[in-house]
C-alpha cells in the first residue's frame, strides 16, 4: 500500500499525514472510544515506522482524541459530559461571533462559496451519504470563518474543528436533515447581511446540536 499514499501527499510531512489518518479513523468510528491503539499495529497498518506513529499519538492526545497511559500505551478517548459541555459552550460563543462577522464582511464570492457548500450538503443529506457529511459540515463552518476574516478567531476554531467533527459524526443519523435546514437558514441570513439574525441562528444551531448530543449520551 506504499505508506497508504501518505508519503509525499500534497507535500504533507509524514507525521502530519499519519496524524490526519488516525484522527479520521477515530472520527469515522473505525476506532471507537476506549479502543487500544498499539504503535506496532498502527505502524503495520499504515506501513510506516513506529516513530511517526508515536509522535502522532502524542499530537492526538494534545487535541483530546487520545489518552496516553503510563505503561499501558494509548487508547481512544471518551468525551465525558463535562468536556462536552465546555466544548459546546465555547463553540456556541465562537460560532455566533463568526456568523455575525461573516454577515458584516460578506463578499459576493464568499456568499457564492457558502451557498455552494450548502447545496452539496443538502444533496448529500438527501442521498443519505452520511460519510460525506462530517467533512461538508466542517467546510460549511470553515467558510463562515473565512468570511469572518479574523485570523485569531479562525485559528481558535481550527483547534476545535477535529473534535467538533467527531461529536457531529456520532449523532449524524438523527441530526442530518435538521442540521442542514439550519445551515440553509444561517447561510441565507449571512447572504443578506443580517448580522443579528446570523448570530442568533448560529447560536441556536449549536444549541440544537448540543441538545441532540446529550439526548443521545443520556
Amino acid at each position: 500500500m506504499a505508506e497508504m499514499g501518505l508519503v509525499g501527499r500534497d507535500h504533507v510531512p509524514l507525521r502530519q499525514a499519519v496524524t490526519d489518518e488516525i484522527r479520521d479513523r477515530i472520527v469515522r468510528g473505525e476506532y471507537p472510544p476506549g479502543t487500544r491503539l498499539a504503535e506496532e499495529l498502527l505502524a503495520r497498518e499504515l506501513e510506516v515506522s513506529r516513530n511517526p506513529v508515536r509522535e502522532s499519538l502524542q499530537a492526538l492526545a494534545a487535541e483530546g482524541f487520545v489518552e496516553l497511559e503510563p505503561r499501558r500505551g494509548a487508547r481512544v478517548a471518551r468525551v465525558d459530559s463535562q468536556r462536552a459541555t465546555e466544548l459546546f459552550e465555547v463553540r456556541q460563543a465562537l460560532e455566533g461571533l463568526t456568523a455575525e462577522l461573516a454577515a458584516r464582511k460578506r463578499t459576493p464570492e464568499g456568499v457564492a462559496t457558502l451557498l455552494a457548500v450548502v447545496d452539496e450538503g443538502r444533496a448529500a443529506a438527501d442521498r443519505r451519504e452520511l460519510d460525506e457529511l462530517p467533512m461538508l459540515n466542517t467546510r460549511f463552518h470553515g467558510q463562515l470563518a473565512t468570511m469572518a476574516d479574523n485570523q485569531l478567531l479562525a485559528d481558535t476554531l481550527a483547534q476545535l474543528s477535529g473534535v467538533i467533527r467527531w461529536i457531529y459524526a456520532e449523532r449524524l443519523t438523527e441530526r442530518v436533515e435538521r442540521s442542514w435546514h439550519e445551515h440553509v437558514d444561517l447561510a441565507e441570513a449571512v447572504a443578506r447581511g443580517d448580522a443579528a439574525a446570523a448570530r442568533r441562528l448560529a447560536e441556536a444551531h449549536v444549541a440544537s446540536a448540543r441538545d441532540a448530543y446529550f439526548a443521545w449520551a443520556g
